[in-house]
């Protein structure tokens, strides 16, 4: 018995998608003839209606779509063999710009192998990605320009650090001594985050080494005598946003000025230990040492504006504060979970 004719209705169906089609759309045979191409393809891609149909896909135009490697992928679909999915080249005419299409095709399905029939998408995407091009310039420049700016604020910061710590040096008065070493501690620790940010390419900030030397910064500026007093870091390898971290460098800051005002007074040695680790559950950061512990004196164990700083920074990462004695020495930590 001779094999049957393709279905009418399965001609008919791909004739109707392209002629009611509004994107680029070609109907090819097995043997890549184009059978009809939709009104849109004529008028993207300037041919004449008249020039496209009972035509070789590759004499479409001037030859453009003679495209050696688009015809292999169409006759493997046309095979059953293969499909295209978002295939792109570059369609190149002579006097006109280059344009960047997307190209998806499939065979129609009916059970005749002299009847193929390949429906062919086209979508130019050259202003897309155009677009696109243009946008990820712009977020290159600007990430370019917000590092120079941290760069920039970082240094200045160091300035400002600078000239505090010189101030500290000169004034004879120990109480104003004592306010500018605690405001160069805390310019300190916001240029340690700027510097940190500026090198780091997705925003986060890894806090071992922001933490090292925030607390190395610390020391330079507030130890006379680093034989007397240590700083010791014991960081995991956890990173923050540039939020978090700039919360967190300065709970850092402020606890560990309060172990070096009042832990170890009368040039009595000891270490402070900086401690932070988290996991699925949550964070936890504490500042001990090993001295005089918090003093049996209400009067003297008032909250002093340090507290303040970090029971609000506390609040402000949804954490919860703490002080309390470790026998020997204090431990201050701030518990997020």
């Amino acid at each position: 018995m001779a094999a049957s004719p393709p279905p009418n209705g399965v001609m008919s169906l791909g004739l109707a998608i392209v002629a009611s089609s509004s994107a680029p759309l070609l109907l090819l045979d097995g043997t890549l003839m184009v059978i009809a191409g939709s009104a849109s393809f004529c008028r993207e891609f300037q041919i004449d209606p008249a020039l496209v149909s009972n035509r070789p896909l590759a004499a479409l135009g001037h030859g453009e779509w003679n495209v050696r490697q688009l015809s292999s992928l169409l006759e493997a679909t046309a095979s059953g063999s293969a499909a295209i999915h978002a295939y792109e080249m570059d369609l190149k005419r002579e006097g006109k710009g280059c344009r960047r299409l997307v190209l998806n095709a499939q065979k129609l399905d009916y059970d005749d192998t002299d009847g193929v029939r390949v429906l062919l998408s086209i979508a130019d995407v050259t202003d897309a990605r155009l677009a696109e091009r243009l946008k990820n310039d712009l977020l290159r420049e600007k990430e370019i320009l917000l590092q120079e700016v941290q760069h920039r604020v970082a240094n200045s910061l160091q300035i400002i650090a600078s000239i505090l710590l010189q101030s500290a040096r000169k004034v004879q008065s120990e109480e104003s001594r004592s306010h500018l070493q605690l405001a160069h501690g805390r310019v300190m620790s916001i240029a340690a985050v700027q510097r940190q940010l500026a090198t780091s390419s997705q925003g986060d900030v890894q806090l071992r080494p922001y933490f090292i030397e925030l607390c190395k910064s610390l020391g330079a500026s507030m130890i006379l005598d680093p034989e007397e007093i240590c700083i010791e870091v014991n960081v995991d390898d956890s990173s923050a946003k540039a939020n978090v971290s700039v919360s967190l460098g300065l709970i850092v800051t402020e606890l560990v000025i309060n172990a070096l005002k009042h832990a170890f007074p009368a040039h009595r040695s000891g270490k402070i230990i900086v401690d932070y680790h988290s996991d699925q559950a949550g964070w936890s950061l504490s500042v001990s040492d090993d001295g005089v512990g918090i003093p049996s004196d209400p009067t003297l164990s008032k909250p002093g504006l340090g507290t303040g700083i970090v029971d609000a920074m506390a609040r402000q990462l949804d954490a919860k504060f703490s002080h309390a004695d470790a026998n020997p020495g204090t431990r201050a930590g701030v518990i997020h979970v």
